[in-house]
Protein backbone atom coordinates (compact mmCIF):
# COMPACT_ATOMS: atom_id res chain seq x y z
CA UNK A 1 0.00 0.00 0.00
CA UNK A 2 3.01 2.41 0.65
CA UNK A 3 4.29 1.91 -2.54
CA UNK A 4 1.10 2.62 -4.38
CA UNK A 5 0.82 5.95 -2.25
CA UNK A 6 4.14 7.28 -3.02
CA UNK A 7 3.40 7.09 -6.64
CA UNK A 8 2.68 9.99 -8.79
CA UNK A 9 -1.07 10.30 -10.51
CA UNK A 10 0.68 9.50 -13.74
CA UNK A 11 3.02 6.76 -12.59
CA UNK A 12 -0.37 4.76 -11.04
CA UNK A 13 -2.45 5.51 -14.51
CA UNK A 14 0.62 3.23 -15.74
CA UNK A 15 0.18 0.55 -13.45
CA UNK A 16 -3.12 0.11 -13.58
CA UNK A 17 -3.08 0.22 -17.25
CA UNK A 18 -0.78 -2.69 -17.73
CA UNK A 19 -2.51 -4.77 -14.88
CA UNK A 20 -0.17 -3.64 -11.66
CA UNK A 21 -2.14 -2.11 -9.72
CA UNK A 22 -6.01 -2.47 -9.60
CA UNK A 23 -8.19 0.93 -9.91
CA UNK A 24 -9.85 -0.67 -5.95
CA UNK A 25 -6.39 -1.62 -4.66
CA UNK A 26 -5.40 2.09 -5.17
CA UNK A 27 -8.55 3.28 -4.00
CA UNK A 28 -8.35 1.61 -0.61
CA UNK A 29 -4.50 2.31 -0.36
CA UNK A 30 -5.98 6.41 -0.53
CA UNK A 31 -8.71 5.79 1.80
CA UNK A 32 -5.91 4.03 4.49
CA UNK A 33 -4.24 6.99 4.14
CA UNK A 34 -6.90 9.19 4.65
CA UNK A 35 -8.48 7.52 7.80
CA UNK A 36 -4.15 7.40 9.06
CA UNK A 37 -3.69 11.05 8.73
CA UNK A 38 -6.94 13.03 8.83
CA UNK A 39 -6.51 13.05 12.61
CA UNK A 40 -3.76 15.62 12.55
CA UNK A 41 -4.26 16.84 8.54
CA UNK A 42 -7.86 17.73 8.50
CA UNK A 43 -7.97 18.10 4.49
CA UNK A 44 -11.22 16.60 3.74
CA UNK A 45 -14.78 18.26 4.08
CA UNK A 46 -16.60 15.23 2.50
CA UNK A 47 -14.74 11.64 2.53
CA UNK A 48 -17.47 9.34 0.02
CA UNK A 49 -15.82 6.00 1.02
CA UNK A 50 -18.71 3.97 -0.50
CA UNK A 51 -18.99 5.99 -3.87
CA UNK A 52 -15.52 6.02 -4.16
CA UNK A 53 -14.96 1.97 -4.00
CA UNK A 54 -18.28 1.86 -6.41
CA UNK A 55 -16.36 3.91 -9.11
CA UNK A 56 -13.74 1.89 -8.55
CA UNK A 57 -15.50 -1.23 -10.05
CA UNK A 58 -17.20 0.46 -12.62
CA UNK A 59 -13.87 2.36 -13.65
CA UNK A 60 -11.77 -0.84 -13.53
CA UNK A 61 -14.37 -2.37 -16.25
CA UNK A 62 -14.53 0.24 -18.24
CA UNK A 63 -10.10 -0.41 -18.43
CA UNK A 64 -10.74 -3.95 -19.19
CA UNK A 65 -12.33 -3.72 -21.89
CA UNK A 66 -10.47 -0.98 -23.22
CA UNK A 67 -12.93 1.58 -23.33
CA UNK A 68 -10.92 4.25 -21.12
CA UNK A 69 -6.90 3.95 -21.96
CA UNK A 70 -6.01 7.49 -20.94
CA UNK A 71 -3.00 8.65 -18.44
CA UNK A 72 -5.14 9.65 -15.59
CA UNK A 73 -8.09 6.48 -15.73
CA UNK A 74 -8.77 4.66 -12.36
CA UNK A 75 -6.42 7.42 -10.41
CA UNK A 76 -8.32 8.72 -7.26
CA UNK A 77 -8.73 12.61 -6.87
CA UNK A 78 -9.86 15.07 -4.26
CA UNK A 79 -11.91 18.58 -5.30
CA UNK A 80 -12.23 21.53 -3.81
CA UNK A 81 -15.23 21.93 -2.06
CA UNK A 82 -16.41 25.11 -4.05
CA UNK A 83 -16.81 23.05 -7.20
CA UNK A 84 -20.00 21.34 -7.24
CA UNK A 85 -20.86 17.34 -7.64
CA UNK A 86 -23.87 15.85 -8.55
CA UNK A 87 -25.09 14.16 -5.29
CA UNK A 88 -22.11 15.28 -2.89
CA UNK A 89 -21.92 17.84 -0.48
CA UNK A 90 -20.47 21.02 -1.65
CA UNK A 91 -19.83 23.37 1.11
CA UNK A 92 -17.35 26.00 -0.03
CA UNK A 93 -16.42 25.59 3.78
CA UNK A 94 -19.34 27.76 5.01
CA UNK A 95 -21.72 27.60 7.45
CA UNK A 96 -24.48 28.80 4.88
CA UNK A 97 -24.37 25.98 2.74
CA UNK A 98 -24.16 23.27 4.99
CA UNK A 99 -26.73 20.92 3.61
CA UNK A 100 -26.11 22.03 -0.45
CA UNK A 101 -26.23 19.29 -2.47
CA UNK A 102 -25.89 20.21 -6.15
CA UNK A 103 -28.11 18.98 -8.74
CA UNK A 104 -24.94 18.76 -11.30
CA UNK A 105 -21.43 18.21 -11.73
CA UNK A 106 -19.17 21.37 -12.59
CA UNK A 107 -17.27 21.14 -16.20
CA UNK A 108 -13.70 20.76 -14.84
CA UNK A 109 -14.91 17.52 -12.86
CA UNK A 110 -17.28 16.59 -15.59
CA UNK A 111 -14.27 16.00 -17.76
CA UNK A 112 -12.12 14.54 -15.11
CA UNK A 113 -14.61 11.52 -14.60
CA UNK A 114 -14.87 11.11 -17.99
CA UNK A 115 -11.58 10.40 -17.91
CA UNK A 116 -11.96 7.68 -15.23
CA UNK A 117 -11.09 9.68 -12.26
CA UNK A 118 -12.40 7.90 -8.60
CA UNK A 119 -13.44 11.02 -6.42
CA UNK A 120 -12.44 10.09 -3.24
CA UNK A 121 -14.50 14.03 -1.69
CA UNK A 122 -13.94 17.08 -1.21
CA UNK A 123 -11.63 19.20 0.55
CA UNK A 124 -11.53 21.84 3.24
CA UNK A 125 -10.47 25.86 2.06
CA UNK A 126 -11.26 29.36 3.24
CA UNK A 127 -14.65 29.64 3.91
CA UNK A 128 -15.76 30.76 -0.29
CA UNK A 129 -12.04 30.92 -1.20
CA UNK A 130 -11.28 34.14 0.69
CA UNK A 131 -7.92 33.47 3.02
CA UNK A 132 -4.60 32.73 2.80
CA UNK A 133 -4.36 29.68 5.19
CA UNK A 134 -7.58 27.75 5.32
CA UNK A 135 -8.24 28.77 8.70
CA UNK A 136 -11.48 30.78 7.96
CA UNK A 137 -13.51 27.32 7.23
CA UNK A 138 -16.54 26.93 9.11
CA UNK A 139 -15.72 23.07 9.49
CA UNK A 140 -12.32 23.95 11.46
CA UNK A 141 -8.39 24.50 10.54
CA UNK A 142 -6.46 22.57 8.14
CA UNK A 143 -2.49 21.75 8.98
CA UNK A 144 0.23 21.37 6.94
CA UNK A 145 1.77 18.29 6.71
CA UNK A 146 5.22 19.37 6.97
CA UNK A 147 4.31 20.57 10.60
CA UNK A 148 1.26 20.52 12.37
CA UNK A 149 1.41 23.54 14.41
CA UNK A 150 1.65 25.60 10.77
CA UNK A 151 -1.14 26.38 8.06
CA UNK A 152 -1.20 25.12 4.91
CA UNK A 153 -1.84 28.07 2.78
CA UNK A 154 -5.08 29.26 1.08
CA UNK A 155 -7.54 29.00 0.28
CA UNK A 156 -6.65 25.47 -1.62
CA UNK A 157 -5.07 24.07 1.01
CA UNK A 158 -6.74 21.24 1.56
CA UNK A 159 -6.26 20.29 -1.48
CA UNK A 160 -2.47 20.97 -1.26
CA UNK A 161 -2.54 19.55 2.00
CA UNK A 162 -4.31 16.15 0.90
CA UNK A 163 -1.44 15.55 -2.05
CA UNK A 164 1.12 16.38 0.50
CA UNK A 165 0.22 13.67 3.04
CA UNK A 166 -0.53 11.32 0.20
CA UNK A 167 -4.29 11.54 1.10
CA UNK A 168 -4.75 11.36 -2.90
CA UNK A 169 -2.54 11.05 -6.02
CA UNK A 170 -3.80 14.88 -7.34
CA UNK A 171 -6.62 17.19 -6.64
CA UNK A 172 -7.98 20.49 -7.86
CA UNK A 173 -8.04 23.51 -6.61
CA UNK A 174 -9.11 27.38 -7.78
CA UNK A 175 -7.42 30.52 -8.04
CA UNK A 176 -8.05 33.96 -7.49
CA UNK A 177 -5.35 35.03 -5.83
CA UNK A 178 -2.59 32.70 -5.44
CA UNK A 179 -4.96 30.17 -3.98
CA UNK A 180 -3.72 27.03 -5.60
CA UNK A 181 0.01 28.56 -6.40
CA UNK A 182 0.81 29.65 -2.25
CA UNK A 183 -0.63 26.97 -0.66
CA UNK A 184 1.53 24.55 -3.25
CA UNK A 185 4.51 26.41 -1.98
CA UNK A 186 3.55 25.93 1.40
CA UNK A 187 2.55 21.91 0.99
CA UNK A 188 6.15 21.35 -1.35
CA UNK A 189 3.86 20.77 -4.37
CA UNK A 190 3.29 21.51 -7.53
CA UNK A 191 0.13 23.40 -8.42
CA UNK A 192 -1.04 25.17 -11.87
CA UNK A 193 -3.17 28.58 -12.25
CA UNK A 194 -3.82 28.08 -16.19
CA UNK A 195 -4.54 31.39 -18.42
CA UNK A 196 -8.11 32.81 -17.41
CA UNK A 197 -10.71 31.13 -19.60
CA UNK A 198 -8.71 27.73 -19.96
CA UNK A 199 -10.67 25.82 -17.93
CA UNK A 200 -14.38 26.16 -17.81
CA UNK A 201 -15.95 27.68 -14.64
CA UNK A 202 -19.20 26.32 -15.09
CA UNK A 203 -20.00 24.81 -11.54
CA UNK A 204 -17.30 26.89 -9.63
CA UNK A 205 -19.48 28.21 -7.06
CA UNK A 206 -17.89 32.21 -7.76
CA UNK A 207 -16.01 34.35 -5.42
CA UNK A 208 -14.45 37.09 -8.37
CA UNK A 209 -15.85 36.02 -11.47
CA UNK A 210 -12.90 37.79 -13.84
CA UNK A 211 -10.28 36.09 -11.50
CA UNK A 212 -11.03 32.72 -10.50
CA UNK A 213 -9.60 29.14 -12.35
CA UNK A 214 -9.32 25.98 -11.59
CA UNK A 215 -6.13 24.22 -11.97
CA UNK A 216 -4.38 21.22 -10.76
CA UNK A 217 -2.66 20.12 -7.95
CA UNK A 218 -0.35 17.02 -7.88
CA UNK A 219 3.65 15.83 -6.93
CA UNK A 220 4.79 17.03 -10.29
CA UNK A 221 5.47 18.58 -13.25
CA UNK A 222 4.30 15.60 -15.29
CA UNK A 223 1.48 15.52 -13.23
CA UNK A 224 -0.21 18.64 -13.69
CA UNK A 225 0.34 18.56 -17.03
CA UNK A 226 -1.36 15.76 -17.90
CA UNK A 227 -4.61 17.01 -15.31
CA UNK A 228 -4.56 20.39 -16.86
CA UNK A 229 -4.70 18.27 -20.53
CA UNK A 230 -7.80 16.62 -18.72
CA UNK A 231 -9.54 19.46 -17.38
CA UNK A 232 -9.12 22.09 -20.24
CA UNK A 233 -11.95 22.30 -22.60
CA UNK A 234 -14.47 25.04 -24.40
CA UNK A 235 -17.42 25.40 -22.56
CA UNK A 236 -20.22 27.09 -24.27
CA UNK A 237 -22.30 26.71 -20.60
CA UNK A 238 -19.44 29.17 -19.41
CA UNK A 239 -19.59 32.59 -21.45
CA UNK A 240 -15.67 33.43 -20.46
CA UNK A 241 -14.40 30.24 -21.91
CA UNK A 242 -11.87 30.31 -24.42
CA UNK A 243 -11.77 27.70 -27.91
CA UNK A 244 -8.05 26.65 -28.22
CA UNK A 245 -6.24 24.20 -30.11
CA UNK A 246 -2.96 24.18 -28.28
CA UNK A 247 -3.91 22.24 -24.82
CA UNK A 248 -1.49 19.17 -25.44
CA UNK A 249 0.71 20.71 -22.38
CA UNK A 250 2.00 16.98 -22.32
CA UNK A 251 4.19 17.79 -25.13
CA UNK A 252 6.12 20.47 -23.36
CA UNK A 253 7.74 18.00 -20.92
CA UNK A 254 11.45 18.42 -22.21
CA UNK A 255 14.34 18.44 -20.37
CA UNK A 256 15.43 21.43 -22.65
CA UNK A 257 15.54 25.38 -21.74
CA UNK A 258 18.58 26.19 -23.82
CA UNK A 259 17.68 29.58 -25.19
CA UNK A 260 14.59 30.56 -23.25
CA UNK A 261 14.59 34.09 -21.40
CA UNK A 262 14.05 33.88 -18.12
CA UNK A 263 13.68 36.98 -16.57
CA UNK A 264 13.66 38.10 -12.85
CA UNK A 265 11.65 40.85 -11.22
CA UNK A 266 13.69 43.22 -9.40
CA UNK A 267 10.44 44.23 -7.27
CA UNK A 268 10.31 40.31 -6.31
CA UNK A 269 13.25 40.55 -4.61
CA UNK A 270 13.37 43.56 -2.56
CA UNK A 271 12.00 44.55 0.86
CA UNK A 272 9.30 41.84 2.75
CA UNK A 273 11.16 38.71 0.95
CA UNK A 274 13.18 36.05 3.76
CA UNK A 275 16.57 35.75 3.34
CA UNK A 276 16.14 31.90 2.82
CA UNK A 277 13.47 32.30 0.48
CA UNK A 278 15.31 34.64 -1.81
CA UNK A 279 18.48 32.14 -1.99
CA UNK A 280 16.61 29.44 -2.55
CA UNK A 281 14.95 31.37 -5.70
CA UNK A 282 18.00 32.39 -6.80
CA UNK A 283 19.37 28.98 -6.54
CA UNK A 284 16.72 27.57 -9.00
CA UNK A 285 17.48 30.33 -11.14
CA UNK A 286 21.20 29.23 -11.31
CA UNK A 287 19.82 25.59 -12.38
CA UNK A 288 18.23 26.76 -15.29
CA UNK A 289 21.20 28.73 -16.17
CA UNK A 290 23.22 26.45 -16.13
CA UNK A 291 20.75 24.20 -18.33
CA UNK A 292 21.11 27.08 -20.97
CA UNK A 293 18.53 29.49 -20.61
CA UNK A 294 19.19 33.32 -20.02
CA UNK A 295 18.45 34.60 -16.80
CA UNK A 296 18.46 38.45 -15.94
CA UNK A 297 16.67 40.70 -13.80
CA UNK A 298 14.57 43.59 -14.77
CA UNK A 299 12.29 45.77 -13.31
CA UNK A 300 8.30 44.78 -13.52
CA UNK A 301 6.67 48.10 -12.73
CA UNK A 302 3.08 48.41 -11.09
CA UNK A 303 3.74 45.67 -7.99
CA UNK A 304 2.99 47.90 -5.41
CA UNK A 305 -0.27 48.52 -6.85
CA UNK A 306 -1.50 44.91 -7.39
CA UNK A 307 -2.98 44.55 -3.33
CA UNK A 308 -5.52 47.37 -3.39
CA UNK A 309 -6.26 46.79 -7.02
CA UNK A 310 -7.01 42.91 -6.47
CA UNK A 311 -8.58 43.52 -3.28
CA UNK A 312 -11.17 46.36 -4.38
CA UNK A 313 -11.69 44.08 -7.67
CA UNK A 314 -12.07 40.83 -6.01
CA UNK A 315 -14.52 42.32 -3.38
CA UNK A 316 -16.89 44.26 -5.54
CA UNK A 317 -17.40 40.68 -7.31
CA UNK A 318 -17.75 39.07 -4.24
CA UNK A 319 -20.29 41.23 -2.79
CA UNK A 320 -22.22 40.25 -6.03
CA UNK A 321 -21.88 36.68 -6.50
CA UNK A 322 -22.47 36.25 -2.56
CA UNK A 323 -25.99 38.17 -2.86
CA UNK A 324 -27.22 34.84 -4.01
CA UNK A 325 -26.56 33.16 -0.36
CA UNK A 326 -29.83 34.49 1.50
CA UNK A 327 -31.65 31.83 2.94
CA UNK A 328 -34.21 31.54 0.73
CA UNK A 329 -33.36 29.11 -2.30
CA UNK A 330 -30.84 26.77 -0.27
CA UNK A 331 -28.79 26.27 2.90
CA UNK A 332 -29.31 27.96 6.36
CA UNK A 333 -32.06 30.04 6.92
CA UNK A 334 -32.02 31.67 10.84
CA UNK A 335 -34.64 29.86 12.51
CA UNK A 336 -36.16 33.18 14.33
CA UNK A 337 -36.73 36.10 12.79
CA UNK A 338 -39.60 38.58 12.17
CA UNK A 339 -40.44 39.77 7.97
CA UNK A 340 -38.54 38.73 4.67
CA UNK A 341 -35.84 41.71 5.30
CA UNK A 342 -34.57 40.30 8.81
CA UNK A 343 -35.05 36.88 7.97
CA UNK A 344 -32.43 37.86 4.90
CA UNK A 345 -30.31 39.72 7.31
CA UNK A 346 -30.34 37.24 10.51
CA UNK A 347 -29.10 34.38 7.88
CA UNK A 348 -26.70 36.05 6.22
CA UNK A 349 -25.07 37.00 9.67
CA UNK A 350 -25.39 33.38 11.59
CA UNK A 351 -24.19 31.83 7.48
CA UNK A 352 -20.88 33.54 6.48
CA UNK A 353 -17.72 33.80 8.39
CA UNK A 354 -15.93 37.48 9.56
CA UNK A 355 -13.78 37.54 6.87
CA UNK A 356 -16.22 36.68 4.06
CA UNK A 357 -18.40 39.82 6.00
CA UNK A 358 -15.25 41.91 5.57
CA UNK A 359 -15.16 41.15 2.33
CA UNK A 360 -18.65 41.66 1.27
CA UNK A 361 -18.84 45.13 3.40
CA UNK A 362 -15.42 46.02 1.66
CA UNK A 363 -17.08 44.94 -2.19
CA UNK A 364 -20.39 46.64 -1.40
CA UNK A 365 -18.69 50.08 -0.34
CA UNK A 366 -16.61 50.58 -3.31
CA UNK A 367 -19.65 49.85 -5.45
CA UNK A 368 -21.58 52.18 -3.81
CA UNK A 369 -22.76 55.38 -4.94
CA UNK A 370 -19.77 58.12 -5.10
CA UNK A 371 -17.28 55.49 -4.21
CA UNK A 372 -17.43 53.46 -7.37
CA UNK A 373 -15.71 56.34 -9.67
CA UNK A 374 -13.10 56.60 -7.24
CA UNK A 375 -12.80 52.83 -6.14
CA UNK A 376 -13.66 50.30 -8.35
CA UNK A 377 -13.47 52.14 -11.69
CA UNK A 378 -9.73 53.11 -10.40
CA UNK A 379 -8.77 49.65 -9.78
CA UNK A 380 -9.82 48.39 -13.16
CA UNK A 381 -8.21 51.13 -14.35
CA UNK A 382 -4.93 49.92 -12.65
CA UNK A 383 -5.68 46.26 -13.66
CA UNK A 384 -5.33 47.08 -17.88
CA UNK A 385 -2.01 49.11 -16.78
CA UNK A 386 -0.68 45.77 -14.73
CA UNK A 387 -1.65 43.89 -17.57
CA UNK A 388 0.55 46.15 -19.98
CA UNK A 389 3.44 46.10 -17.82
CA UNK A 390 3.70 42.03 -18.03
CA UNK A 391 3.14 42.44 -22.04
CA UNK A 392 5.95 44.72 -22.37
CA UNK A 393 7.82 42.13 -20.42
CA UNK A 394 6.69 39.17 -22.50
CA UNK A 395 8.17 41.01 -25.68
CA UNK A 396 11.54 40.29 -24.21
CA UNK A 397 11.23 36.96 -22.17
CA UNK A 398 9.37 33.69 -22.51
CA UNK A 399 9.24 33.38 -18.43
CA UNK A 400 9.14 35.37 -15.56
CA UNK A 401 10.73 33.90 -12.60
CA UNK A 402 10.29 34.80 -8.77
CA UNK A 403 8.66 33.61 -5.31
CA UNK A 404 4.89 32.54 -4.52
CA UNK A 405 5.16 33.95 -1.46
CA UNK A 406 7.50 35.93 0.88
CA UNK A 407 7.87 33.76 3.42
CA UNK A 408 7.38 29.96 4.24
CA UNK A 409 4.07 28.76 5.95
CA UNK A 410 3.07 30.99 9.09
CA UNK A 411 1.96 29.22 12.21
CA UNK A 412 -1.84 28.79 13.07
CA UNK A 413 -3.37 32.00 14.22
CA UNK A 414 -0.77 34.33 13.44
CA UNK A 415 -2.52 35.61 10.38
CA UNK A 416 -6.02 35.86 11.16
CA UNK A 417 -4.97 38.20 13.82
CA UNK A 418 -3.49 40.84 11.36
CA UNK A 419 -5.49 40.55 7.93
CA UNK A 420 -3.82 43.07 6.49
CA UNK A 421 -0.36 41.31 6.63
CA UNK A 422 -2.30 38.49 5.34
CA UNK A 423 -3.86 40.51 1.89
CA UNK A 424 0.35 41.83 1.89
CA UNK A 425 1.55 38.28 1.71
CA UNK A 426 0.15 37.55 -1.54
CA UNK A 427 2.27 40.35 -3.17
CA UNK A 428 3.38 38.18 -6.01
CA UNK A 429 0.37 36.03 -6.89
CA UNK A 430 -1.95 38.60 -7.58
CA UNK A 431 -0.57 40.16 -10.74
CA UNK A 432 -1.01 36.84 -12.58
CA UNK A 433 -4.95 37.05 -11.92
CA UNK A 434 -5.22 40.26 -12.67
CA UNK A 435 -3.99 39.82 -15.86
CA UNK A 436 -5.27 36.46 -16.49
CA UNK A 437 -1.84 35.03 -17.05
CA UNK A 438 -0.72 30.93 -15.94
CA UNK A 439 1.54 30.71 -13.23
CA UNK A 440 3.15 27.88 -11.51
CA UNK A 441 4.45 27.04 -8.56
CA UNK A 442 7.47 24.41 -8.11
CA UNK A 443 8.61 22.71 -4.94
CA UNK A 444 12.82 24.45 -4.81
CA UNK A 445 14.06 23.85 -1.02
CA UNK A 446 13.36 24.30 2.54
CA UNK A 447 14.07 26.30 4.93
CA UNK A 448 15.92 26.08 8.08
CA UNK A 449 12.53 25.11 9.99
CA UNK A 450 12.12 21.72 7.18
CA UNK A 451 9.14 23.91 5.54
CA UNK A 452 8.87 23.78 1.97
CA UNK A 453 9.68 26.68 -0.64
CA UNK A 454 8.49 27.03 -3.73
CA UNK A 455 9.43 28.59 -7.05
CA UNK A 456 6.85 30.37 -9.05
CA UNK A 457 7.11 30.48 -13.10
CA UNK A 458 4.90 33.15 -15.13
CA UNK A 459 3.77 32.23 -18.77
CA UNK A 460 2.27 34.89 -21.06
CA UNK A 461 -1.29 34.45 -22.16
CA UNK A 462 -1.51 30.57 -23.28
CA UNK A 463 1.88 30.27 -22.98
CA UNK A 464 1.77 27.48 -20.28
CA UNK A 465 3.97 25.27 -22.65
CA UNK A 466 7.14 27.49 -21.25
CA UNK A 467 6.20 27.11 -17.71
CA UNK A 468 5.65 23.55 -18.03
CA UNK A 469 8.97 23.26 -20.09
CA UNK A 470 11.06 25.43 -17.42
CA UNK A 471 9.34 23.82 -14.46
CA UNK A 472 9.98 20.50 -16.08
CA UNK A 473 13.73 21.38 -16.34
CA UNK A 474 14.13 22.40 -12.91
CA UNK A 475 12.26 19.42 -11.51
CA UNK A 476 15.05 16.88 -13.43
CA UNK A 477 17.52 18.65 -10.67
CA UNK A 478 15.89 17.40 -7.61
CA UNK A 479 13.92 14.60 -6.60
CA UNK A 480 10.54 14.67 -4.85
CA UNK A 481 10.22 14.77 -1.00
CA UNK A 482 7.08 13.82 1.15
CA UNK A 483 6.67 14.41 4.65
CA UNK A 484 6.95 12.14 7.20
CA UNK A 485 3.19 11.70 8.22
CA UNK A 486 3.12 10.93 4.04
CA UNK A 487 4.78 8.22 4.91
CA UNK A 488 4.60 6.93 8.40
CA UNK A 489 0.79 7.62 8.98
CA UNK A 490 -0.40 3.90 8.58
CA UNK A 491 2.99 2.86 9.90
CA UNK A 492 2.48 4.23 13.37
CA UNK A 493 -1.23 2.47 13.09
CA UNK A 494 -3.53 5.84 13.18
CA UNK A 495 -5.73 3.27 11.62
CA UNK A 496 -9.63 2.69 12.02
CA UNK A 497 -12.67 5.23 11.75
CA UNK A 498 -12.15 8.74 11.77
CA UNK A 499 -13.41 10.41 15.08
CA UNK A 500 -15.85 13.35 14.76
CA UNK A 501 -17.80 14.15 11.31
CA UNK A 502 -18.44 17.13 9.04
CA UNK A 503 -21.84 18.68 8.43
CA UNK A 504 -22.70 16.14 6.00
CA UNK A 505 -22.87 13.25 8.97
CA UNK A 506 -25.17 15.21 10.60
CA UNK A 507 -27.31 16.31 8.14
CA UNK A 508 -27.37 12.55 6.99
CA UNK A 509 -26.00 13.22 3.53
CA UNK A 510 -22.86 11.27 3.99
CA UNK A 511 -22.26 8.43 1.68
CA UNK A 512 -19.39 6.96 2.52
CA UNK A 513 -18.84 4.39 6.37
CA UNK A 514 -16.22 6.76 7.94
CA UNK A 515 -16.43 10.64 8.25
CA UNK A 516 -13.80 12.62 7.80
CA UNK A 517 -12.31 15.59 9.87
CA UNK A 518 -12.20 17.92 12.43
CA UNK A 519 -10.95 16.51 16.06
CA UNK A 520 -9.30 20.06 16.73
CA UNK A 521 -9.83 23.37 15.44
CA UNK A 522 -13.17 23.44 14.66
CA UNK A 523 -15.26 26.71 14.70
CA UNK A 524 -17.86 25.28 16.94
CA UNK A 525 -19.31 21.46 17.51
CA UNK A 526 -20.88 20.09 14.44
CA UNK A 527 -24.13 20.09 16.60
CA UNK A 528 -23.76 24.34 16.80
CA UNK A 529 -23.64 24.38 12.93
CA UNK A 530 -26.32 22.88 11.98
CA UNK A 531 -28.33 23.87 15.01
CA UNK A 532 -29.33 27.66 13.03
CA UNK A 533 -31.87 25.51 10.74
CA UNK A 534 -31.98 25.43 6.62
CA UNK A 535 -33.66 26.72 4.26
CA UNK A 536 -35.69 23.46 3.23
CA UNK A 537 -33.75 20.33 3.43
CA UNK A 538 -31.49 19.83 0.11
CA UNK A 539 -30.75 22.26 -2.02
CA UNK A 540 -31.65 22.77 -5.59
CA UNK A 541 -28.97 25.05 -7.71
CA UNK A 542 -29.64 26.52 -11.48
CA UNK A 543 -25.66 26.62 -13.34
CA UNK A 544 -26.51 30.40 -13.27
CA UNK A 545 -27.02 30.72 -9.39
CA UNK A 546 -24.25 28.12 -8.31
CA UNK A 547 -21.49 29.18 -11.09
Amino acid sequence: MSDILEMTAVQLGGKIKSREVGVAEATKAALGQIRAAEPVVHAYVTVDEAGAMKRAEEIQKKIDVGELTGPLAGVPVAIKDNMCTEGMLTTCSSKILYNFVPTYTAEAVLNLEKSGAVILGKTNMDEFAMGSTTETSAFGVTRNPWNPEHVPGGSSGGSCAAVAANECFYALGSDTGGSIRQPSSFCGVTGIKPTYGTVSRYGLIAYGSSLDQIGPIAKDVTDCAAILETIASYDRKDSTSIPRDDCDFTSALKDDVKGMRIGIPRDYLGEGLDGEVKAAILAAAKVLEAKGAIVEEFDLSLVEYAIPAYYVIASAEASSNLSRFDGVKYGLRAKEYEGLHNMYKRSRSEGFGPEVKRRIMLGSFVLSSGYYDAYYLKALRTKALIKKAFDKAFEKYDVILGPASPSTAPKLGESLSDPLKMYLGDIYTISVNLAGLPGMTVPCGKDSKGLPIGLQLIGDCFKEKNIIRAGYAFEQSRTYESPEIARNAQADGMSGDIAGCTAANAAGSRTGSFADIVTEGRTGSTADIMSEGNAGGTAESTGKEAR
